[in-house]
């Protein structure tokens, strides 16, 4: 098989991506992979580090209030139209696949335009500009919430859940917390993150708690993006000698660090939630307001409304909230594995499997 995949700008596009690659990998002997993103996109660094070919293309995405950039995007658009074609023509794939992100739109353009069969995966339960786009013109619509179902032609949509979930459900609890950052195997363990690059209020919130976390009888893993820490560097040195804190900028092993974890604060992207449900881990949810049509909340809702996870606007979140929500979950046991358990009703742990037989259905 031969397989471009293209989508970026976060990591929510960018792991499913990953991840469906790693299952390829595993049930295709002559698998050729060639991934399209931007030189400026996180994919641009996270994809050749996973040892995966890459190449880009120069696209930009639309501004939602009336900007001159708009005539540049468009421009940009068709000129990466272009380059995307030319990719395609020389890589002769038989299929593209984009997870998301406007670098989605021109390369499976490009390649519906060339009868190349063609997929897209929406990770949300609201789907962005550049899938509502696409939905029309492409061979097929995986989704990773129902709720996405109505935005498309209900003709070719399937849901089959997100590719990162699988490839977390594959694996083992095991002593990495104790091996890699010298935390205890005995204490629960919280897992804090704002995604790829972070996020101000949660990060405000860690930095009000740490001096009652490293009192407490829980230990704390936070990953607090790039930026934050820079900004707090020598705050967060100092807390890093701490027994039960653990604060980086970025975790690479999020996977395994999230399968030894007991409990995890995060903002409501898509793949967050793949990740947790597959393996019944309750949650503390702080949407981000900052995303297309308010979809966090609409993500996290779903957690809610079925007893996986809380929720915290991100306007009411603070270090206080923060720690009443831990206690609150850590100091009941039955409501704890009540939380677990409608976590992990909600999962599903074979979506790489779902999209493959499904890319082999339309390449047939």
């Amino acid at each position: 098989m031969k397989i471009i995949v293209t989508g970026g700008g976060t990591g929510g596009h960018i792991y499913p991506a990953l991840a469906l690659i790693n299952y390829l990998q595993t049930v295709e002997s002559d698998l050729k992979v060639l991934y399209i993103g931007t030189e400026k996109g996180l994919e641009s660094k996270i994809v050749p580090e996973a040892g995966i070919d890459f190449q880009s293309i120069d696209i930009q995405g639309f501004r939602r209030s009336l900007s001159l950039s708009n005539f540049n995007t468009i421009r940009k658009f068709f000129k990466s139209t272009s380059q995307a074609k030319k990719i395609i023509q020389n890589f002769k794939p038989d299929v593209v696949l984009g997870t998301g992100g406007y670098v989605a739109g021109p390369v499976l353009y490009a390649a519906s335009k060339l009868n190349i069969p063609t997929v897209i995966h929406e990770q949300n339960s609201i789907p962005g500009i550049t899938n509502k786009f696409l939905g029309k013109r492409v061979s097929k619509i995986t989704l990773a919430f129902e709720e996405a179902q109505h935005y498309f032609p209900k003709e070719k949509t399937s849901y089959v859940g997100n590719p990162r979930s699988q490839e977390l459900v594959m694996m083992t609890k095991s002593n990495l917390l104790v091996s890699q950052f010298g935390l205890s195997a005995d204490k629960k363990t919280v897992l804090i993150f704002g995604g790829s690059r972070g996020a101000m209020t949660i990060n405000d919130a860690v930095l009000e708690t740490l001096p009652v976390f490293k009192n407490t009888d829980y230990q704390v893993i936070y990953a607090s993006g790039n930026i934050y820490y820079d900004e707090n560097q020598s705050i967060f040195e100092k807390y890093n000698q701490e027994k039960n804190i653990v604060i980086r900028p970025f975790l690479n092993n999020m996977l395994e660090i999230l399968r030894n974890s007991d409990l995890i604060i995060s903002r409501a992207g898509a793949t967050t939630l793949a990740e947790i449900t597959a393996i019944g881990l309750p949650a503390v949810l702080i949407p981000s307001p900052n995303v297309t049509a308010d979809h966090q909340t609409k993500n996290a809702q779903a957690l809610v409304n079925h007893g996986a996870a809380m929720m915290i606007s991100d306007s009411e979140f603070d270090g206080k909230s923060l720690l009443s929500s831990i206690s609150e979950i850590f100091a009941d046991q039955t409501k704890y594995e009540k939380m677990s358990q409608a976590s992990k009703e909600m999962g599903i742990t074979d979506a790489s499997q779902r999209l493959y037989t499904l890319i082999k259905e339309i390449i047939q």
